[in-house]
């Protein structure tokens, strides 16, 4: 996901966007505690992703 991309979505789009990537995370160390998660490099990207998301929020709301 590129900043470009969301920088072109509606602050309700961010949100639902935002929703998301929070369950896929819960979901992703839910996996690494019953060490069912083969790519330990998805839950970086899920962390990036989120911080993408509440960064361009934050640059929408100000």
């Amino acid at each position: 996901m590129k900043a470009a991309d969301l920088r072109t979505k509606s602050v309700e789009e961010l949100n639902t966007e935002l929703e998301s990537l929070l369950k896929a995370h819960f979901s992703l160390r839910m996996q690494v505690s019953m060490q069912q998660l083969t790519k330990n490099s998805e839950i970086k990207k899920t962390r990036r992703d989120i911080a993408r998301v509440r960064t361009i929020l934050r640059q929408k709301s100000a």
